[in-house]
C-alpha cells in the first residue's frame, strides 16, 4: 500500500467500526440502514477523536454504545442478552462506558457476556 498507512485515529476508527459490524451481523440485524447508523457514530467519532487523540482506545466502545443508542430509537433494544433465559428479554451495556477493551456485560447477572466485536463467538456456543 506504500504511504497509505492509516494514522492511529485512522486505525481507531476502522477498527471501531469492523467490531460494531461484527456485532450487528452476529444478532442479524445488519440491514443497509443499519450500517449507515454505524457510519454516522463512525464520523461523529471521527471529529471526538481528533479532538482528543488520546480518546482512540475508547472509540470501540462509544460507536458501539452510539449504534445502540440509535437503535433503541428505530429497532428497539439490542444487542439483547443471550446469558439470561428469563422472559424479560434485556439489553447488554457497554463496560467500560469510557476505557479501553470495551465489553458487552449483563447489568443484571453481573456478568461480561462478549468483548466488543465478539458477540458472534458467544452465539456460536
Amino acid at each position: 500500500m506504500g504511504g497509505m498507512e492509516l494514522n492511529p485515529l485512522e486505525q481507531a476508527l476502522h477498527t471501531a467500526r469492523a467490531l460494531v459490524m461484527a456485532d450487528l451481523v452476529a444478532g442479524g440485524v445488519a440491514e443497509a440502514d443499519v450500517v449507515s447508523l454505524v457510519e454516522d457514530a463512525v464520523t461523529h467519532r471521527r471529529w471526538w477523536v481528533e479532538q482528543w487523540p488520546e480518546g482512540a482506545e475508547f472509540v470501540a466502545g462509544l460507536v458501539a454504545q452510539d449504534v445502540q443508542d440509535a437503535l433503541l430509537e428505530k429497532y428497539g433494544r439490542w444487542p439483547l442478552c443471550p446469558a439470561c433465559a428469563e422472559d424479560e428479554p434485556h439489553a447488554l451495556d457497554v463496560e467500560p462506558e469510557l476505557g479501553p477493551d470495551p465489553h458487552w456485560v449483563c447489568t443484571k447477572a453481573a456478568v461480561a457476556v462478549a468483548p466488543v466485536g465478539a458477540l458472534g463467538e458467544v452465539a456460536r456456543r
